[in-house]
């Protein structure tokens, strides 16, 4: 997948590097310290994919289009109908056109960031930044309250993540697969598969000199985190190296090619069918990164050619493809960039500039309702139409349909209290 910059020059790769084997091909262990919990009672969703549009997707172009807003307001896209009566989106995206009574489009979802990294931050935790502590992102809390079998990584990010652990530490940090599948091809990821002439015998070797070595300096170093890296975590990694449930989760060559044609070969549709391989497996949280849409400059063009065909087939084919597995109801997808776009047309750069008073966000799968759109913006798309929403309660309510109670309290490592979500409250109308 592309390394895109946002015009702040940040580079929307993964931040942490983490789940990647090292040298002794164990290193994994640090990354799997999940609490071996069960799914949590009444909860809907056992699994979530989340979708980030790094950049800031344009709403007026796409999702919450103004085709009766003045022409400086309006943008070059006409909508269309979709197969939600009286629900239109962008002409650019016939076949999520086709696939909305399976989502749930909110509008008028609004904020204050409208910086990158402050966005990204804000909308991947739920929780508004602060300088002092830093929020642990969805697929670490998920990880934390609804751990996962022994032999696959309970968080996976395709092929990286902007989502951190934060106060909860690296044991709740994702395994990234620093790749993209390919079409038709097989797909391995290091740590998962084994590379560089390593064997699973010598993976065993090295198995049992950490256990000596955690037998001698058990007694002396209880706390030290050498010790912390020979736990029972460190058993986990051995479990997914030699896994044939894992070789087999990420391998997307694996699906029928009648299956797999939905998603479409762009690097962003495979990572689509990879996303659904992996929580039929048991994978518990995925997270697919997206990037490109901070479209300051040539805005239509852009979007037209580069950003929506494969965010059209990408999107329909996961929402199609979860429901052809009988995984829709058990998996929630949550899709969001990290603000939207100026209503008004910058007209000497012919794009959109940073927007964060009004947003859009998908939501489908788990519980939520599909076919409805709940909230709007007003008639430019410059604010809410009432109230709105904030990304603090679309994070509630996305906990609550994985069965995690959004304030429930956590203490850092200084003692501190934090609820998961400290200010969202929970949209009942998602679940209608």
């Amino acid at each position: 997948m592309a390394l895109h910059r946002t015009c702040d020059g940040v580079a929307r790769r993964d931040f942490l590097k983490v789940g990647v084997l090292g040298a002794s091909s164990l290193t994994l262990s640090n990354y799997l310290r999940a609490e071996a919990s069960g799914l949590s009672s009444g909860a809907t969703a056992k699994s979530a994919i989340f979708i980030n549009l790094q950049g800031g997707p344009t709403h007026l172009d796409t999702f919450d289009m103004k085709p009766d807003s003045p022409s400086e307001y309006r943008g070059e896209f006409s909508p269309i109908k979709t197969n939600v009566p009286g629900l239109e989106i962008s002409e650019h995206l016939p076949l999520l056109a086709q696939t909305m009574d399976k989502i749930c489009l909110v509008r008028g979802v609004s904020h204050t960031l409208a910086a990158h990294e402050l966005g990204t931050q804000y909308v991947n935790t739920g929780n508004r930044p602060i300088p002092s502590l830093e929020y642990p992102a969805y697929g670490a809390v998920v990880t934390k309250e609804l751990g996962g079998p022994e032999d696959l990584p309970p968080f996976v990010a395709v092929p990286n993540s902007q989502q951190k652990p934060g106060f909860l530490g690296v044991r709740y940090a994702a395994l990234n697969t620093g790749a993209t599948p390919k079409a038709g091809q097989p797909f391995s990821v290091r740590g998962v598969s084994l590379q560089g002439g390593l064997t699973v015998t010598d993976v065993e070797k090295r198995t049992n000199l950490l256990k000596s070595l955690d037998t001698t300096f058990r007694g002396y170093e209880k706390e030290t985190q050498l010790v912390d890296g020979l736990d029972r975590f460190a058993e986990q990694a051995y479990s997914v190296i030699t896994s044939p449930r894992a070789k087999e989760a990420f391998d997307t060559s694996k699906e029928s090619p009648a299956y797999s044609q939905k998603f479409g070969e762009t690097p962003f549709g495979q990572s689509c069918l990879l996303a659904t391989r992996l929580v039929e497996s048991g994978v518990r949280f995925v997270t697919i990164s997206n990037g490109g849409w901070d479209t300051h400059n040539d805005n239509w063009n852009v979007l037209k050619t580069k950003q929506l065909p494969p965010l059209d087939q990408g999107l329909s084919g996961l929402f199609q493809g979860l429901a052809e597995k009988g995984l829709l109801d058990s998996t929630i997808v949550y899709i969001t960039g990290e603000f939207g776009r100026t209503p008004k047309i910058n007209t000497t750069r012919n794009g959109r500039d940073h927007y964060a008073r009004a947003m859009f966000m998908l939501l489908g799968g788990g519980g939520i309702k599909g076919g409805q759109v709940v909230g709007a913006s007003d008639e430019k798309g410059l604010g809410p139409a009432n109230e709105g929403f904030k990304p603090d309660d679309v994070a509630a309510s996305f906990y609550t349909a994985l069965g995690i109670d959004p304030k429930k309290e956590y203490h850092t490592n200084t003692g501190r209290p934090m609820m998961i979500v400290r200010d969202g409250q929970v949209m009942p109308q998602l679940f209608a």
